[in-house]
């Protein structure tokens, strides 16, 4: 109700909608500029009090002005060594704690041990920034009447790291940036994604766990996900036996909801069925790297995405494979986005270990060239329908020779986006050496089989890091 008031209300106060959907645009000028942070520093620096090797700084900072008479203002945490300057820095998302945001694992390590800056910028879902429980409404009353993707998650999240790198350029005498690597997990991978594809400064991204090639988790406009598809999702969340489970997957659900606009909504406001259909897409082309894969490379910026197999905020991966081959990624088989352990949220992406020495090792890889970045292997894969029996040959064209390799496999997956996806069972076994650069292996399936997806993960011990790095998903029919 309170949204359809809201909703009534602003359409009103508008000029009539736009014909078409425009795709947000950023002011890098303005996004670069120093002089508009209109910075208050909330705690100078000052040593870590649980580590005096660590000094640390925490203000609060302007990063835009989202449209007339709402600014948007987040906390941003500097965290640098006890002395010096630091030229490799690395971008990353935290919660809005007034406080300084602590890092751990391979980010404390890289800060520690090899002088790496680390510059954390508050970020959260949009209903939970200023004015709390009402900033999505507002976001989203400016999208249907404006049709301009600038008003949309994505855009906020990506300009936030963009903005935390211009906070940290201000604080020259500890952060002189040369090389920047921004990271970050699910809505903080967007924001990676959006900054590393509009902001030149940045010149390496490690997304986790978020979209790279279709939209996160459904379309943005709902009510026109596939009806097959909404028939499965609502008769899954029927027969789940955990009422807890299920009063968890149905939060999770109407959290995606709250970013996003319906279509009556849309409908209300005179769109038509074309413009909602572009819309789905176009609300997140700020993060789409795919699109922008050719510029990324001429701009000679690193790209590195961790993703999971079961993830229905990043889809698309069989898709991904066939168009992208060569896009360096790792993808979890069986990986899921991370949720409700009552809800069957058991292999969350982002809390793996070999994610995190991931982000450590591409960090030593893009900073300080002390190893190299295995290429995407190149996988042939055949299925023998008539034997039951799967062979994989795996051949890396750079000459890398992990020491762990692997073949996984997934029978008869279901669709993108149906929340039985993300529990779709894998199963593994070990490659072994045939040739010069080369692994294979040959695996016998049961019972009926429509479709095997397979995925072959290889880790690579060198110089004291271990990248872990996988082949396209692959789909056989």
């Amino acid at each position: 109700m309170q949204r359809a008031i809201l909703l009534a209300s602003f359409l009103f106060s508008l000029a009539p909608a736009f014909a078409e959907i425009t795709i947000g645009k950023y002011d890098m000028a303005s996004i670069r500029d120093t002089g508009n942070l209109e910075t208050k520093v909330i705690m100078d620096w000052h040593a870590n009090p649980k580590d005096a090797a660590i000094r640390q700084k925490l203000v609060e900072i302007t990063v835009c002005e989202w449209w007339p008479g709402l600014k948007v203002r987040l906390p941003v945490t500097f965290l640098a060594p006890a002395s010096g300057v630091c030229t490799n820095v690395i971008i990353e998302n935290t919660g809005l704690q007034m406080k300084p945001a602590a890092v751990a694992g391979a980010k404390l390590r890289l800060l520690k041990e090899q002088g790496v800056g680390i510059v954390l910028i508050g970020m959260v879902p949009i209903n939970d920034m200023e004015p709390v429980g009402k900033l999505h409404l507002m976001m989203e009353e400016h999208f249907i009447q404006t049709k301009d993707t600038r008003y949309t998650p994505a855009w906020i999240w990506g300009i936030s790291d963009m903005r935390a790198l211009t906070a940290a350029v201000a604080e020259k005498e500890v952060f002189q940036p040369k090389k920047v690597l921004a990271t970050g997990g699910s809505k903080r991978g967007v924001a990676t994604a959006a900054a590393g594809i509009a902001d030149d400064r940045v010149t390496a991204i490690m997304p986790v766990v978020a979209p790279v090639i279709e939209s996160p988790g459904g379309p943005y406009v709902e009510g026109m996900l596939a009806p097959e598809i909404t028939k499965m999702n609502e008769e899954f969340i029927a027969k789940m036996s955990d009422p807890v489970g299920r009063e968890k997957l149905l939060i999770r659900q109407k959290a995606r909801s709250d970013e996003r606009i319906t279509v009556k909504m849309a409908r209300d406001a005179g769109w038509s069925d074309a413009e909602m259909k572009t819309a789905c897409n176009a609300a997140w082309e700020a993060c789409r790297t795919t699109n922008y894969l050719d510029v990324l490379k001429k701009r000679g910026t690193e790209v590195f995405y961790n993703q999971g197999s079961n993830d229905n905020v990043s889809p698309g991966l069989v898709e991904l494979g066939r168009k992208f081959p060569q896009l360096p990624v790792f993808i979890v088989p069986g990986g899921q986005h991370g949720g409700a352990k009552e809800a069957g949220f058991v292999k969350s992406v982002g809390g793996m270990p070999e994610v995190d020495e991931n982000l450590r090792a591409f960090a030593l890889h893009h900073f300080f060239g002390t190893r190299h970045m295995v290429a995407p292997p190149k996988v042939t894969a055949k299925w023998d329908k008539a034997a039951h029996k799967l062979a994989v040959k795996v051949v890396f064209p750079d000459g890398s020779e992990p020491q762990e390799n692997t073949v996984w496999w997934s029978v008869n997956r279901h669709p993108d986006y149906s929340i039985a996806m993300e529990f779709d069972a894998w199963a593994s076994a070990p490659l072994k050496e045939g040739g010069a650069d080369a692994y294979s292996g040959e695996i016998s399936i049961e019972g009926e089989v429509k479709t095997i997806d397979l995925i072959t993960v290889h880790a690579q011990e060198e110089n004291g890091s271990t990248l872990t790095v996988s082949s396209p998903e692959i789909r056989l029919e």
